[in-house]
């Protein structure tokens, strides 16, 4: 009873700590950004565009953010409105038509287009080209580019199109104008970083967000959602996976198939033998000093010599069984020593106890050569044979 009312307590314990962890977690985090993506114009963050989002309101600009292709359709832009995209690597290709087709009346504006996307609006468009360390003027020429004229883009890294614009660097426009069917307004803007909380007041790329963000009265900020897609469109394992994986894994099967066949083919019928299987001893014996021969360890050869004899000494002298084998050979060796010296009173020198432990201890130095080994077996035989019960006792 008592263990089932300590586990349930620690169980108790595990639990209130869990929701006290979650609900700090919570608290720690409340008050965070709702929208986390890059250009958000609700993300407060170091990436995100809520200052521009917010200077433009207070410059009585309408903002109006909208997160799906169904919202956008609803926000009707028409030719007083800027419609901006950002995150257009969530823009399915459906989603692109029918942004285009909801625009048409309107300024599109592409912030950092993705080249899937380009080439959905504009077929024949090349690829971006990234340029780093830029800062450049607009010096366009055309009047629909006028309100951009002599103001500084300066950020880090950026996107460059192909084709006449502004902010032109070697590799392109950072500003360029994309050929889409049906519609004449539309941009891809590359200096996305102009735009973010933390660029924003470098050089004048405060002064190039506002003036291409608001040049009318009313802007609708697309920011697309994945779901978007249709079911044809989703991204699926399948269509991350390359194309010769396939074949790569059916090669695999039929060699691993193959391996089976090759390696479990049997050879003939399986030998059937009676059990037990009864194995003397000397064949045991023979078998484990031969083994123990061909590995060259005397040192567990001459272990399992000493254990032998201790155990037969031990049952000769009528010692106790001790729990470890130094002790054994201390006793045995202080038996032996004291039984030489009542046998051999005044006929002979008594046997050393030093030399007897030696003899029967394991962590005596193990033989060097199987001459020393031979030598300690016949010891061992001797000093075991000396133990042995004479025969007048036997008859006695």
């Amino acid at each position: 009873m008592s263990g089932r009312r300590t586990s349930w307590r620690l169980w108790a314990a595990v639990a209130l700590a869990t929701v006290l962890a979650v609900g700090l977690a919570a608290w720690a985090g409340r008050g965070g950004p709702e929208y986390s993506a890059r250009l958000d114009p609700r993300n407060p963050g170091p990436d995100g565009a809520q200052a521009v989002a917010e200077v433009l309101a207070d410059s009585g600009v309408t903002v109006e953010i909208v997160r799906s292709a169904e919202e956008l359709a609803g926000a009707a832009p028409d030719g007083s409105t800027t419609v901006v995209v950002t995150s257009t690597d969530d823009l399915a290709p459906s989603a692109t038509d029918r942004m285009l087709d909801d625009a048409a009346s309107s300024d599109l504006l592409l912030v950092e287009p993705s080249y899937p996307t380009l080439r959905r609006v504009d077929p024949g468009t090349a690829g971006p080209v990234a340029v780093e360390d830029v800062e450049v003027r607009c010096a366009s020429d055309s009047a629909e580019l006028d309100f951009l004229r002599d103001v500084d883009l300066v950020v880090d890294v950026a996107d460059a199109y192909p084709g006449a614009g502004c902010f032109t660097v070697e590799d392109g426009s950072l500003l360029a104008a994309v050929d889409a069917d049906g519609h004449d307004a539309v941009r891809a803007f590359g200096g996305a970083e102009a735009l973010t909380n933390e660029q924003v007041l470098r050089g004048d790329n405060a002064a190039v967000a506002l003036r291409l963000l608001g040049p009318r009265d009313r802007l609708v900020w697309y920011v697309p959602d994945p779901t978007d897609a249709t079911a044809d469109e989703a991204v699926g394992l399948a269509s991350l996976l390359p194309r010769a994986l396939l074949p790569s894994l059916v090669l695999v099967l039929a060699a691993g198939i193959a391996l089976v066949l090759w390696r479990g083919r049997r050879f003939g019928p399986l030998s059937t033998e009676p059990l037990p299987v009864v194995v003397r001893a000397a064949e045991t014996a023979r078998s484990r000093g031969r083994m123990y021969r061909r590995a060259d360890d005397r040192a567990h050869a001459a272990a399992a010599l000493r254990a032998a004899a201790r155990r037969d000494l031990g049952e000769r002298l009528g010692l106790p069984r001790t729990a470890t084998a130094p002790e054994q050979a201390r006793a045995l060796a202080a038996a032996l020593a004291a039984r030489d010296a009542a046998e051999t009173a005044d006929t002979a020198e008594p046997r050393d106890e030093r030399g007897l432990l030696a003899l029967l201890a394991d962590d005596a130095p193990p033989p060097a050569t199987d001459q020393e080994l031979l030598r300690l077996a016949r010891e061992l035989q001797h000093l075991t044979q000396l133990t042995q019960p004479s025969r007048e006792d036997d008859r006695a």
